[in-house]
């Protein structure tokens, strides 16, 4: 597959995980210790420092050729269990017609960022398979492998009102074609009940309360307004 743009299927797929996965990408980040990393493929094993995880592989990123290998495709994982995240993420692909996702390698030479592609790539298949971020690392000088951490070790963000507002913002400014897809997905991630009016977005907080995402007349969040239950003086 060669292009030098995404489908809008994948782009607004992208979108819906955009907020939570953002979060989640931190949360991964300040729970990883310094240090050198391994991987054992066949045991879905990575280290890096002291710290151990079970992982997948989504997929790699070849730079030389600016070309990306889903984890699912690879001739040497192929059928293995440190693929199955990756083959859930092609299946969900085949069920909701992303081509990004069933496309066993794509061409990102026509990007004007190949890298940042492949790194849009990894974010969109993270979100796919509700994994709790990626980890991406180089695995040869020209090759970078993308892990799925699959371990209760790591962090997971709840639905904090007080960080929710720059959550929704950074969320909708990392790709900015829709927002109200952003913010949707941000609830439906964490099993936030909600209902969405043209200019509105009204969610039900966890412990009560309320949250208002507004939108002006461009689609743009305008204000993100909290009515949080508070329990005890």
């Amino acid at each position: 597959m060669t292009s030098d743009q995404f489908s809008d299927a994948f782009l607004l797929e992208a979108e819906r995980h955009a907020a939570w996965g953002a979060a989640q990408l931190e949360a991964l980040t300040d729970f990883l210790p310094e240090g050198d990393w391994t991987a054992d493929l066949a045991a879905c094993r990575y280290r890096q420092g002291p710290l151990e995880l079970r992982v997948g592989v989504l997929g790699t990123y070849d730079m030389n050729e600016q070309s990306w290998m889903w984890g699912w495709a690879n001739p040497g994982l192929r059928g293995g269990e440190v693929v199955a995240l990756a083959g859930a993420v092609e299946r969900y692909g085949r069920a909701h017609g992303i081509a990004e996702l069933t496309a066993e390698v794509l061409d990102l030479s026509g990007f004007p960022d190949p890298r940042r592609a492949a790194e849009m790539l990894a974010f969109t298949g993270m979100g796919v398979a509700e994994a709790a971020g990626y980890i991406g690392m180089p695995a040869g000088p020209a090759t970078q492998v993308y892990f799925l951490p699959d371990d209760p070790q790591v962090p997971r963000p709840g639905l904090d009102p007080v960080t929710l507002p720059r959550t929704l913002l950074t969320g909708a400014g990392l790709i900015g074609r829709s927002p109200r897809h952003v913010v949707e997905g941000h609830f439906d991630h964490h099993g936030a009940p909600y209902r969405a009016e043209p200019d509105r977005i009204t969610a039900e907080l966890p412990g009560g309360g309320t949250a208002v995402v507004s939108f002006d007349g461009l689609g743009r969040i305008a204000g993100v307004e909290l009515d949080v239950v508070r329990v005890g003086g």
